[in-house]
């Protein structure tokens, strides 16, 4: 996880240098930002033997970049590069799971990790007095960099297990999210929204963990501000 840390930082300062050289408006061809969006995420089994015993909290944080369309700036192209934490609790009858705790009922709290990439059309208004109302529309690419879960199986427990391996490489789903924007200052703009994120991918590999589909989709609260 530190060299995706290091990027970020690295994007980061190249982030605030635009900033400084004028490219904060959002008629420019480029503007770019930070997020933070504390988020509830969801596994959501698609098969009988396996059940949801809960959401979990997580986080999302990262880059915004939106590439402008047209001059007027309400128009733009909206990616990023954003690392996610996210999981949840199921609960698996005893011929599901993966197979190493498949002889008896498991529980299974999982703690996901994913570098992901969003690609959406962004459209925004463009007030006079600068409090303007963004929507956007698009999908996402998400690829997972760690996977723990803590397996509870009749009175045996086993932490931190490592399922990584068990995971599919690459999620793919919907985003969709509005919110408002404010200036914060002369280059700043603050904005708040809220998305949502509907998986499409199954997380888990059907031959380790014979469990059917299992989505992930989340709620997001988006707190940012563009340079």
């Amino acid at each position: 996880m530190k060299r995706f840390f290091l990027l970020l930082l690295t994007l980061g300062i190249a982030t605030a240098g635009m900033a400084q050289s004028g490219y904060g408006d959002f008629t420019r061809k480029v503007r770019l930002g930070f997020k933070l969006d504390p988020m509830i995420s969801i596994l959501k089994p698609q098969e009988s033997g396996v059940n949801r015993n809960s959401a979990k909290a997580g986080l999302s944080f990262g880059l915004m970049a939106d590439f402008s369309l047209n001059e007027a700036g309400n128009y733009a192209l909206a990616s990023g590069f954003n690392v996610v934490l996210g999981g949840s609790k199921l609960k698996y009858d005893a011929d599901k799971g993966l197979n190493d705790f498949k002889a008896n009922p498991s529980e299974y709290n999982m703690k996901l990790t994913y570098i992901e990439i969003p690609v959406a059309l962004k459209l925004r208004t463009t007030s006079s007095d600068n409090l303007n109302f963004w929507g956007q529309f698009g999908t996402f690419f998400a690829f997972p960099v760690s996977g723990r879960a803590d397996v509870i199986s009749l009175n045996e427990t086993h932490d931190r297990v490592n399922i990584l391996p068990q995971m599919n490489r690459i999620n793919i789903g919907m985003l969709i999210g509005a919110g408002v924007e404010y200036p914060l200052g002369e280059t700043l703009t603050g904005i708040v929204g809220l998305t949502y994120q509907n998986g499409f991918v199954d997380v888990t590999r059907n031959g380790k963990w014979n469990d059917g589909k299992v989505n992930m989709n989340s709620f997001a609260l988006r707190l940012g501000v563009y340079f």
